[in-house]
């Protein structure tokens, strides 16, 4: 008999729409968001909750070790790009911004963690994309340049 291995990784992942355009549009947020999900769900990962606003999105998932971060981000940037595009959800050309932001989370967080991500809306009339993401770079001692963070060209 072989010992197994055992994992507990929960993280939460923040990604934006390209030039942070608002095109994930209230209309489409809930088939875009059910996309992400499937995409997580389907690589052998567990989807706990994915939501946003209309510019940029939180999944907090139980990661497989198996895949890396960086390839589950890669491919959920991929597909819903692709699902989006060849759906016609948005008016436009739809794409993801580069780069993303990955948190690691203890199981006693969740719970609160959970609420703030179902409650971005509400949060984001209180506080920009770019302070709430600088705010979890700082939470987690994560050195940076602004100038290699995401384009926030509409909160400037």
């Amino acid at each position: 008999m072989k010992p197994n291995t055992y994992t507990q990784l929960y993280i939460q992942l923040i990604f934006a729409v390209q030039n942070r355009q608002a095109l994930i549009k209230e209309n489409i947020q809930q088939k875009v968001f059910s996309y992400l999900s499937g995409i997580i769900t389907q690589r052998d990962h567990k989807s706990i909750i994915v939501n946003g606003t209309d510019d940029h999105v939180h999944l907090l998932i139980s990661l497989n070790p198996k895949e890396s971060i960086s390839t589950l981000i890669h491919e959920l940037k991929r597909c819903s790009t692709k699902y989006i595009n060849q759906e016609r959800l948005c008016k436009f050309h739809f794409s993801w911004q580069e780069g993303y932001g990955a948190f690691s989370y203890s199981k006693s967080q969740l719970d609160k963690l959970y609420a703030y991500i179902a409650n971005q809306k509400e949060h984001h009339r209180k506080k920009t994309f770019k302070e709430e993401y600088i705010q979890f770079l700082e939470i987690f001692n994560i050195d940076y340049d602004e100038k290699y963070l995401f384009q926030f060209h509409s909160e400037v």
